[in-house]
């Protein structure tokens, strides 16, 4: 081809849709054709570039040739086309010798190529392509091709032998169908269908919520004139008075952790000495400094902590978590070089992890738990562990279930590997350190444990204390650094917080520090035998209805119980709720959760009694269920894209900003 094309160069050449125009004298003309040769182009390409730097590479019709940096090269009469670009035609084939003819003079007095081209590529040189083209990135192309392989297959490989082949394949059937889905969404009939029942469910949640603030007027602007302290007040009381549920009576699980009218008199007087406290200023506060960081030491006392144990306090137990995890990512990034953090957590691990993953960028990797038992899969979590993997986790105990993970026996793996973990102690808080001396049974869970390195622990639970308090504990201070933001070169000033938060209440801290000191050893041993005796009243009376099941064995505030088939257990919430109960409905199994509060202690045999008639009427009558919770749980769990249940909980997360 490069024989035929430079024999002509100095004349007219005519191929298909190419035409061009070399003007030049015809020695130079011969010395091309010399270099060049239709059978060996990589070599020959390669030779010129070697030894006439001036020489660039063009393309036309899929086919090389060769211009040098004095020829001027005009395409589709742009102008501003360099040496080495790439052009292509729309027909790109092989050039056969009837696709061109020679016409004119080998002395023309310019060097023009007149090119009509539509798509015009830059690189470098054409001795790219020509090295894609080469058998040595055939070799290349099978190392990389065989990495990629090898890659799924570890994945697949870490599916299988974590989750099961079992879960392997009902995961993979779900992506499946999660991929079908959103497509099927992207139909416009399909997604307006969605948009219609969506809006129906969203408008019947804002009639429930809304309801019941019939009568308050409505507050979208600024008064124009202040309220009086008596009106604010009044205003106040209305607010308090609207329909809620009985949490007093001891129906409500979890969510008010009283600790009695005597402690919330307490609460309120320290917020209200302390309403205007800041622990950004420790120099304008110093008492709240104190009473901080005896808060903070005195629940590391409570868990067993080392001498060089320490903590800071958060806003909450998710803020506790999200802490923790942030601390582990960033240390053994400084530490190992880890640029692509993994956790391993157990399935029932708290959705504060799944919400620290999201924000830190941290591979979420979950671990099945054990069938009979709830606990997590211990042999299962050291298969998933990896050189990325930064921490592990467990609870003590788990919100689903109120199960304690065997927490000894990652400590083991958490020394074996050289990793952090985490106890999530947030619910258990004030009742499993008191276990042991209130006589039930217990298990290992605190720093006594070697290999635990962090703790997490809501004192605005069962620590009694006002809502946006907790605890996070590490084993030392050098731990601890990591979780702070540190930043010297701001122009306001050096700026450093502990946790997330800049400004902090310091009336809460203040309340929390209240809070223990007022309950004391002997207040929260009492409340751990009063709460987990409640518990366990109405596990034996669980136990003792032959159509449900209490989950696992558990040790702590928490009572999870099921249905056997062909009992709904959503429909057994829906007549508990017929009857006052407020209990939280759990999915993936389903079942029903209770955290027992004081408020409980009176009410326990009361729930049992309503318990065993609620099933009896199910079972003597089965069409009196099909409740509002069997319905939004039935549907969640038989639809393949979660992505519309999240679209709901969306809506429903807006509504409370709707005024």
């Amino acid at each position: 081809m490069f024989s035929a094309l430079f024999k002509g160069i100095g004349s007219s050449v005519t191929r298909g849709s190419t035409q061009f125009i070399k003007q030049q004298p015809l020695q130079n003309t011969l010395q091309r054709q010399v270099q060049t040769s239709a059978y060996d182009t990589t070599a020959t390409v390669q030779k010129l570039r070697d030894q006439l730097r001036y020489y660039a590479v063009a393309e036309i019709a899929g086919r090389p040739f060769l211009i040098t940096k004095n020829d001027k090269v005009i395409v589709n009469r742009l102008k501003d086309v360099k040496v080495g670009d790439v052009l292509k035609l729309d027909k790109v084939r092989e050039l056969g010798s009837k696709d061109y003819t020679l016409k004119g003079s080998p002395y023309v007095p310019e060097n023009v190529f007149n090119i009509n081209a539509t798509v015009i590529e830059h690189t470098k040189s054409k001795l790219i392509q020509i090295v894609l083209d080469s058998r040595y990135l055939r070799h290349i192309k099978n190392i990389v091709f065989v990495l990629v392989l090898l890659n799924y297959w570890s994945k697949l490989y870490n599916t299988v032998l974590i989750g099961g082949p079992v879960r392997a394949v009902h995961d993979f059937k779900t992506y499946l169908m999660r991929i079908v889905f959103r497509q099927l969404r992207r139909l416009p009939a399909v997604q307006e269908k969605i948009n219609k029942e969506l809006g129906t469910t969203l408008a019947g949640m804002e009639k429930s919520m809304m309801d019941k603030e019939v009568g308050l007027g409505s507050n979208l602007t600024l008064p124009a004139k202040g309220m009086t302290e008596q009106q604010v007040m009044e205003s106040l009381h209305k607010f308090e008075g609207l329909k809620a549920a009985d949490w007093a009576g001891g129906k409500v699980s979890g969510s008010i952790y009283h600790g009695g009218e005597d402690l919330t008199k307490i609460l309120a007087e320290a917020y209200k000495i302390f309403a205007i406290a800041n622990p950004l200023h420790p120099e304008i506060f110093p008492g709240i400094r104190r009473m901080e960081a005896e808060s903070v030491a005195m629940v590391l006392s409570m868990y067993n902590a080392p001498s060089t144990g320490c903590g800071t306090m958060t806003s909450g137990g998710t803020e506790s978590i999200l802490m923790a995890c942030k601390t582990y990512r960033d240390m053994y990034k400084d530490l190992k070089g880890i640029n692509y953090p993994e956790m391993v957590v157990p399935d029932t691990i708290h959705a504060a992890f799944m919400k620290a993953a999201s924000y830190f960028k941290i591979k979420l990797i979950t671990i099945p738990i054990d069938p009979v038992t709830l606990k997590v899969d211990v042999k299962k979590m050291e298969r998933a562990i990896t050189k990325n993997t930064v921490m592990i986790a467990g609870s003590a105990v788990n919100f689903p279930h109120g199960i304690a993970d065997d927490i000894a026996a990652l400590g083991k793996l958490a020394k074996k590997y050289k990793i952090g973990l985490h106890v999530d102690c947030c619910l258990g808080s004030f009742i499993m350190p008191f276990l042991e001396k209130a006589g039930f049974p217990t298990t290992d869970f605190d720093f006594r444990v070697d290999g635990v390195t962090s703790i997490s622990c809501d004192t605005h639970k069962y620590g009694f204390a006002a809502k946006g308090s907790s605890i996070i504990m590490y084993r030392n201070a050098t731990i601890r650094k990591y979780q702070y933001f540190l930043y010297s070169q701001w122009t306001g000033g050096i700026y450093a917080s502990p946790s997330i938060a800049g400004s902090r209440p310091g009336a809460l801290i203040a309340g929390c520090w209240s809070a223990l000191m007022y309950m004391g050893e002997d207040g929260y041993l009492k409340a751990c035998k009063d709460i987990v005796g409640a518990r366990r009243i109405m596990e034996a009376g669980v136990r003792s209805i032959p159509q449900l099941h209490v989950k696992g064995d558990p040790i702590g505030p928490v009572l999870s119980f099921g249905a056997n088939e062909p009992l709904n257990i959503y429909d057994v919430g829906d007549k508990l709720s017929a009857r006052g109960w407020n209990l939280s409905a759990l999915q993936n199994p389903s079942g029903l959760h209770i955290s027992t509060t004081l408020p409980w202690v009176n009410s326990a045999e009361t729930f049992v009694k309503d318990l065993k008639e609620c099933v009896q009427g199910l079972v003597d009558d089965p069409s009196s269920g099909n409740g509002s919770t069997a319905a939004i749980y039935g549907t969640a769990a038989s639809v393949p894209d979660k992505t519309i249940v999240d679209d709901v909980a969306a809506g429903f997360l807006d509504l409370l900003y709707k005024a």
